[in-house]
């Protein structure tokens, strides 16, 4: 009997594939490595909250590792503040393919619309435009800051940050209580509750000195407080972008301090793990080139996002910059001997809502980075789907580079799904998966990212940029 159950044993260790959390895979000094990683994310995340205040953080990082803005060994180069683009070269001209990571630095948030301000019963208020997928009422009843930036007609920028500051005050979207909002709120939809124009942002309610007659005293009042402060009038929000985005630094939770979180992290927590591995990687056998793209959340269109040509423009130049004619030619097959990746989250199971997800193929929390090789939704509609011969050369470059990770899908068939940058990018006739972290409560104010899963999508993509053939 007892040679019958070691050898049933033997046989499933041989042939069964048991996820196990990374936790239960990493020594000591591993687990170490992970709590320096989700410190150092934790204070970027914190303050990280736009796309530009992304590529301020991120360059201000790349010069310190000695990263130049001019053409180098090891270079940048920042497009339209909003865009990021990082190179180091290999030992391989660059048409022999590159290693390429793509990820976003967009989130889900409100926007000030461009006359935002307006009063009504003696209250202020910036009227908003809600940007990417959200679900509105996570947005009502929470303490929420301003950031941004205003360009007046001169050419000069004034950037604003308002509510991260302890002695800052913060906006809010008001709530309607529970005692009047059975018939408004609680015989609708969820997705009908709040309606998007009534997302707006209580911001005054002082009056300026004057006659009970006189009208928009409160508004005026705020108008005074803005010109005061940071020299605006009204016609100025036509040349702003400013952005309501959750008040207050990341967070470790749980009583363990297992994870982190905040606002966000869909998609800065995989820039944040490329922009960790980049900075590390010196003399690769083939160039690399990390993109941090913008607009994803609103399906990638503008000349930030990955629609734009703009990739085509740093591949271009890059292989000028090798000394090499850059005819069509060359780019499409420096294109078509690319490896990449698109570095995006995707949706950990919460055993709450299990009748969304499906056990087997969904990714688990702590169990590591996720190898998605599609995303999309019912049909594997809008996806990209990674081909088998390049899902292995991945798996054999993560078994010898030690990197936990697991693979899988986003939800039950016919629940829904979702896109990344995966298929503009492959339209480039280049290999590429999605590989990133799972998150809880995804799109919301505060996501939640697990410290091990961090750590492994870093040490994925830094094994990614440094393989060979």
């Amino acid at each position: 009997m007892a040679s019958r159950e070691e050898a049933l044993k033997e046989l499933k260790e041989k042939l069964a594939y048991t996820p196990k959390p990374v936790w239960d895979q990493v020594k000591e000094e591993e687990k170490e490595a992970i709590e320096r990683l989700a410190e150092d994310y934790r204070r970027f995340l914190s303050v990280a909250k736009t796309e530009r205040e992304c590529v301020e953080a991120m360059v201000a990082l790349l010069k310190r590792h000695e990263f130049s803005e001019r053409p180098s060994a090891r270079f940048y180069q920042v497009f339209r503040g909003k865009s990021l683009a990082v190179f180091v070269a290999g030992k391989k001209p660059p048409y022999y393919g590159l290693r390429l990571i793509a990820t976003h630095i967009d989130s889900p948030r409100l926007d000030l619309k461009l006359h935002p301000l307006y009063e009504d019963l003696d209250l202020a208020f910036f009227k908003t435009h809600y940007y990417g997928g959200i679900k509105k009422y996570h947005w009502v009843a929470r303490p929420l800051a301003l950031h941004g930036v205003v360009i007046k007609p001169d050419g000069s920028r004034i950037r604003i940050v308002i509510g991260e500051d302890p002695k800052d005050p913060v906006l809010t979207v008001c709530d309607l209580l529970p005692h009047l909002s059975r018939k408004v709120q609680g015989d609708k939809k969820l997705s009908e509750a709040i309606p998007g124009e009534k997302l707006n942002l209580l911001v005054g309610g002082l009056p300026l000195v004057g006659s009970a007659e006189d009208k928009e005293r409160v508004k005026l009042s705020i108008l005074k407080l803005l010109h005061e402060k940071y020299g605006l009038t009204e016609e100025d929000f036509v040349s702003a972008e400013l952005e309501a985005v959750p008040a207050g630094p990341a967070l470790e939770v749980g009583l363990d301090r297992a994870f982190i979180g905040g606002y966000g992290q869909d998609d800065r927590i995989c820039a944040f793990a490329a922009l960790a591995a980049v900075l590390e990687i010196r003399e690769p056998i083939y160039s690399t080139l990390v993109l941090f793209l913008d607009k994803e959340e609103i399906g990638s269109d503008g000349n930030t996002g990955a629609k734009s040509r703009f990739l085509e423009k740093l591949v271009y130049d890059y292989l000028k910059i090798w000394g090499v004619s850059p005819q069509g030619d060359t780019v499409l097959e420096t294109f078509l001997r690319t490896r990449a990746v698109s570095g995006d989250v995707t949706a950990g199971m919460d055993p709450h809502y299990m009748e969304v997800h499906e056990k087997l193929n969904d990714a688990r929390m702590g169990y590591g980075v996720v190898l998605t090789k599609y995303t999309g939704h019912g049909g594997k509609y809008m996806a990209n789907d990674a081909h088998a011969e390049y899902m292995a050369w991945l798996r054999r470059v993560f078994s010898e580079a030690g990197v936990v990770y697991q693979a899988a899908s986003m939800g039950k068939v016919d629940e829904g799904g979702g896109g990344t940058v995966a298929k503009y990018l492959a339209l480039y006739g280049m290999d590429i998966v999605d590989l990133g972290p799972p998150l809880l409560g995804m799109h919301s104010p505060f996501e939640v990212a697990h410290k091990a899963d961090l750590y492994m999508t870093y040490k994925a993509y830094r094994a990614f940029l440094s393989a060979g053939d």
